[in-house]
């Protein structure tokens, strides 16, 4: 059996970037930990279409710039199929439009392709558990300054779909969302409310159910483009 074939070895790591030695770097790290191994490489999104069909991954890291198939692109098609691995996507702040939308295509979360190795590791880690809370400051950091990519938002009084979703919340599910939008972890939450931890991620499930959201960034995404939160609150 391969380690692709293997469901209880470690994180199988994909790597999508036109540059080589970017791939390399990665690939060093990752493979550096007993528990992470890198099973697939690609220079764009064609061809990471074509690997990731042939090889099993548990998460990919995607570049956004990128010939023939861009990542954001590669993003959508990917996160279409059914079992499809979570996507992280390697980001510079001069790219926002374009994260915002991969985020929206199903991308997982945000890395920053300078961030320290020990931050994408964790970021690996997290996003593989099913969390998809990548360094919860650094994610709202970026969530901030992405606000200039995002529409007005909506007045509720326009039943936009999102808006009809949210009202669908029950005031403390409502109330965990704006927390998790404000980058707060479970444990955070749990701490906030004064309950279990066991209960907020109930919270956080139903949550994620009723806005019909893949993880916990797509939903922070429909907080801020309905307006619940604000950079800076």
């Amino acid at each position: 059996m391969t380690l692709s074939d293997d469901p209880t070895g470690p994180v199988r790591v994909a790597l999508v970037d036109d540059q080589q030695l970017v791939r390399a770097g990665f690939r060093m790290v990752i493979d550096s930990q007993p528990d992470l191994a890198v099973v697939a490489e690609a220079g764009d999104g064609v061809e990471a279409l074509r690997v990731l069909a042939q090889t099993k991954a548990d998460v990919v890291l995607m570049d956004v710039r990128m010939p023939r198939m861009d990542g954001l692109t590669a993003t959508a098609q990917l996160t279409a199929l059914p079992g499809a691995p979570r996507v992280v996507v390697l980001t510079t702040f001069d790219l926002d439009e374009y994260v915002l939308e991969a985020i929206r295509a199903g991308a997982s979360g945000f890395l920053l392709k300078d961030a320290p190795p020990e931050e994408m590791l964790t970021a690996i880690r997290t996003v593989h558990h099913g969390d998809a809370v990548i360094a919860p400051s650094s994610t709202r950091r970026l969530l901030e300054h992405l606000v200039t990519a995002l529409p007005t938002p909506a007045s509720a009084d326009e039943e936009t779909p999102a808006h009809r979703a949210l009202a669908t919340l029950t005031d403390r599910e409502r109330e965990v969302l704006v927390l998790m939008a404000r980058g707060r972890s479970n444990t955070e939450i749990a701490s906030d409310l004064f309950v279990a931890e066991a209960t907020v991620k109930t919270h956080v499930g139903r949550v994620l159910a009723k806005l019909d959201a893949r993880d916990r960034v797509q939903a922070v995404v429909l907080a801020y483009e309905t307006g619940l939160i604000r950079p800076g609150a």
